[in-house]
């Protein structure tokens, strides 16, 4: 057995019956009562999330905007304090090295959070790209993560640490001490609903954390849901929908790629030979990872990176990457390991009840 890295909750996850599997390294819950009921707890309720596996990085000192401005896709001149972005870092030829979420936290002072898979590979770039006499540390090992998400979650938070959240709005966050611990508060989350990400310290996870799960509106909910959730909302995952050898656009992000000024793989962004497309399927059975995607007469044009059963739709939809010249077809077909099934291109989110930019007051 691989010797997998524990999160401040392992032992927790293990108490609580969790089923675990290895997940970037770490050794993570895939699921406690059951994927499809912990998926429609989030959209129902409010579930909680162990996302201790991620990195972070911290960046400050003058010129850091201007350093970090060259690095990565986020326009940081438009990014004030007490707001975050999310956006990529590239490589050369405009692949995907990561896709992050950079935080504001003061002039000249950042946040970067990364996928934990990519924790080291992020770090020696970034640092390889940055000029000397900027302090740049890798905060990841005392920096727990929870995320509380689900149209509950504000009611949750509101009562678990105490005050009134409510003011926070999307993609904002707040430096504060709730409980006594000192908290980034981010209402930010990757399932489509409202939700706030906690950032605090990673000896203070487990207190956190219990507190959360013993309110009656909250469950725990594992990557299996964690992974359902997302897909629902087209959101892609690194190291399946998005890689070193495809670029944003390619990824039908390139809505995020709005800086006038260059960055690391800017001018690799022109190339598109490949474009991620949403797929939706009739029924239950699901298109998986590596699934051969066809035109309707039966030549190969792509490839399924993520596909699932859809709780909150009934069906199952996918990611799939096919030819830049077969993306605007409507009907494609997809062959799994025991039959064809019909997919149709439609648009994302596949769920479009999520609750993530609801306005509260």
């Amino acid at each position: 057995m691989e010797n997998l890295a524990t999160t401040p909750l392992t032992a927790w996850h293990r108490a609580n019956g969790a089923k675990m599997a290895p997940f970037a390294g770490f050794d993570m819950p895939v699921q406690y009562k059951g994927i499809i009921v912990e998926h429609k707890h989030t959209r129902e309720k409010a579930g909680i999330f162990d996302i201790c596996h991620m990195g972070e990085f911290k960046l400050s000192g003058t010129g850091a905007k201007d350093a970090l401005n060259t690095i990565v896709s986020h326009d940081l001149n438009t990014l004030g304090a007490g707001k975050c972005r999310y956006g990529f870092l590239l490589n050369a030829s405009g692949g995907i090295n990561d896709d992050l979420i950079v935080y504001c936290l003061a002039e000249d002072e950042y946040m970067l959070v990364v996928n934990g898979a990519c924790r080291e590979k992020d770090f020696n770039h970034i640092k390889a790209n940055l000029p000397d006499g900027l302090a740049f540390t890798d905060i990841s090992d005392e920096t727990g993560k929870i995320d509380v998400q689900g149209p509950e979650s504000l009611a949750v938070i509101n009562d678990v640490l105490g005050g009134s959240w409510n003011h926070l709005k999307y993609f904002n966050f707040e430096q504060a001490s709730p409980l006594g611990i000192p908290m980034i508060v981010s209402r930010t989350g990757y399932t489509g609903e409202l939700g706030f990400e906690l950032y605090l310290p990673s000896d203070k996870v487990v207190e956190v954390w219990e507190k959360l799960a013993a309110d009656e509106r909250v469950e725990p909910v594992g990557l299996g849901a964690r992974d359902t959730l997302r897909l629902e909302i087209g959101y892609p995952l690194y190291g399946q929908d998005l890689d070193e050898q495809r670029t944003p656009v390619e990824a039908g992000a390139g809505f995020f790629l709005k800086k006038e000024s260059e960055y690391i793989g800017k001018s690799g962004l022109g190339r598109v030979d490949e474009s991620l497309i949403p797929l939706s399927i009739e029924g239950r059975r699901t298109a998986r990872h590596h699934d051969q995607v066809c035109l309707p007469d039966g030549t190969p044009v792509g490839v399924v990176t993520s596909g699932s059963f859809a709780p909150s739709l009934g069906h199952c939809v996918a990611l799939a990457y096919v030819k830049a010249d077969a993306a605007d077809n409507e009907t494609f077909l997809i062959k799994t390991a025991r039959v064809e099934l019909e997919a149709k291109k439609v648009a994302l989110p596949f769920y479009k009840e999520g609750t993530a930019r609801m306005k509260i007051d």
